[in-house]
């Protein structure tokens, strides 16, 4: 099968003042008047968008997504999506690199993982005005460049990204907020997970570096995702089985020796208990 399509930022999108590219788009001049119809791909940037008005449908990483009025879509690099967007939706589609963000300071890449730890975001009337202003503002500099432009865009997105964190943490905690302490350790984790997953499959490695015990770190994802430990790192690792085998033509065994098995047939198993189906069915069914 082919592989998955892997898109960049082209090079007419990176501003020579805007290290790693960056854009952002007004969607109703983009659809100009006609559906979006994008197939299954993914990306080498982070990709936002934001309705104002929209109607369709979007998959990311397999999870299904109505498109909606006032709601923001968040993905990371490397996450694989198809989007249908109808025409006469109206928002904003910014586009941006790692570097492009990350280049601000640690508390700048914590606060991007706060906001992109969940690809969906409904919001009300009342929020999503707030965060309009914002965007339409990025949208002004991004277009009359004047001095020190950059900088206001990447302050701005910055204060956009804690409004949108700051929504989610009060329509999800309600009565009872998260300790901030425990909201930092998950963040860690989660984190760390991203980046060792297919090297380290125990919690007590990732208990170990966080310096908890293996108790704790249960204590802390049961809290806050209802979800252990184990069952995290599964969900991760099936997640990556599920876009080596869609945006690679490499073989079952190839894909189970890049996720640290070395026991082919482990891997089918432990595949086929959590999907309901063998790797390669999976992949025949997304042909």
């Amino acid at each position: 099968m082919d592989k998955i399509p892997v898109r960049h930022i082209s090079e007419t999108q990176k501003e020579p003042g805007l290290s790693g590219g960056f854009s952002i788009r007004d969607i109703q001049e983009l659809l100009a008047e006609k559906d979006m119809v994008q197939e299954l791909h993914r990306h080498d940037f982070f990709f936002i968008l934001i309705l104002k008005n929209g109607t369709g449908f979007h998959e990311i990483d397999f999870t299904p997504y109505e498109v909606c009025n006032h709601s923001v879509f968040l993905m990371r690099p490397r996450q694989v999506h198809k989007l249908t967007l109808k025409a006469g939706s109206t928002g904003y589609l910014i586009q941006f690199r790692n570097d492009f963000f990350y280049s601000q300071n640690k508390l700048s890449q914590r606060l991007l993982g706060k906001a992109s730890n969940k690809n969906f975001c409904s919001l009300d009337s009342e929020t999503f005005q707030k965060l309009d202003s914002i965007l339409a503002d990025i949208l002004k500099e991004y277009t009359d460049k004047q001095e020190g432009y950059d900088e206001v865009i990447k302050s701005n997105l910055s204060i956009f990204f804690i409004e949108l964190v700051r929504h989610r943490k009060n329509r999800e905690t309600g009565a009872a907020a998260i300790n901030p302490y425990v909201q930092e350790q998950l963040d860690k984790f989660l984190d760390l997970l991203e980046a060792n997953s297919t090297q380290h499959k125990q919690v007590s490695y990732y208990a170990d570096l966080l310096h908890l015990s293996a108790y704790q770190l249960n204590s802390i994802t049961k809290a806050v995702m209802d979800k252990t430990p184990s069952e995290l790192i599964n969900e991760h690792l099936l997640l990556e089985s599920k876009r080596q085998l869609l945006a690679t033509s490499n073989q079952v065994n190839q894909i189970a020796y890049n996720l640290g098995y070395e026991d082919v047939s482990y891997f089918i198993r432990f595949f086929k208990k959590h999907i309901g189906l063998s790797p390669e069915a999976f992949r025949h069914n997304f042909k």
